[in-house]
């Protein structure tokens, strides 16, 4: 086999199996703490060592995982002031994304937000539809920003507090299920509107709620699995 088709190969492997662990850690498979061992993932995937510590680079560059020199991976895991932070961060940081990304949607992009809210609302207590559902749909509403760094900077802080936006979700009372599924609507109806300044008031406060909430349930974190070696 020449080098360009094994470079090829291992590449399309290393694609492959970022993909897999991203969506073990999302999915709480492997959870905050959790050692990702490269033995372990060449033998599910049937790969080499190189594709291997390609997918664990790409996770390591998209927030989820953390690399020690010398010792190993593991799952991103957050105190309750680092998840603050970074939530404060995406408070700010979000609405000017979706500043970026307004005057770029159009009708039928704004159409499919709506299609997307629709969809969210019919989740019911589906934690892991909703989760997957309201992704996309905050993801969609960014998808017209043309940005060199900041797209892919909330991207990563998303990424990072996926396992406690799980919890946080899966704790919710049904006003609070409600209040999310209104504020979605509001953020349509203002990008209708072209309102765009109202649509950033109204995300920032959608962020705010869920960083507030997090901070009233410390246990969320202090349930987190670590398995990282003393």
């Amino acid at each position: 086999m020449s080098d360009a088709a094994t470079r090829t190969r291992d590449g399309d492997a290393g694609i492959r199996i970022a993909d897999g662990v991203r969506a073990g850690i999302i999915s709480g498979i492997h959870p905050p703490g959790a050692r990702i061992r490269q033995e372990d993932l060449a033998a599910q995937y049937g790969a080499s060592r190189v594709p291997v510590r390609e997918a664990i680079r790409q996770l390591e560059y998209e927030g989820l995982v953390t690399v020690v020199p010398n010792a190993g991976a593991w799952v991103v895991r957050l105190t309750l002031a680092e998840c603050e932070e970074i939530y404060r961060m995406r408070e700010r940081l979000e609405p000017l994304l979706l500043r970026y990304s307004a005057p770029h949607l159009a009708p039928g992009d704004i159409d499919e937000l709506h299609a997307l809210a629709e969809q969210i609302t019919a989740t019911g207590e589906d934690t892991d539809a909703f989760l997957t559902l309201d992704t996309a749909f905050h993801l969609a509403s960014y998808a017209g920003a043309r940005t060199a760094q900041l797209g892919d900077l909330v991207g990563r802080l998303w990424n990072s507090t996926a396992p406690y936006r799980r919890a946080y979700v899966s704790s919710w009372s049904a006003d609070a299920r409600r209040i999310a599924h209104e504020e979605h609507h509001l953020m349509i109806a203002s990008l209708r509107d072209g309102d765009t300044a109202e649509a950033e008031r109204i995300l920032a406060g959608h962020i705010r709620r869920t960083r507030r909430h997090l901070a009233r349930t410390p246990e969320i974190f202090d349930a987190a699995v670590d398995q990282r070696a003393p």
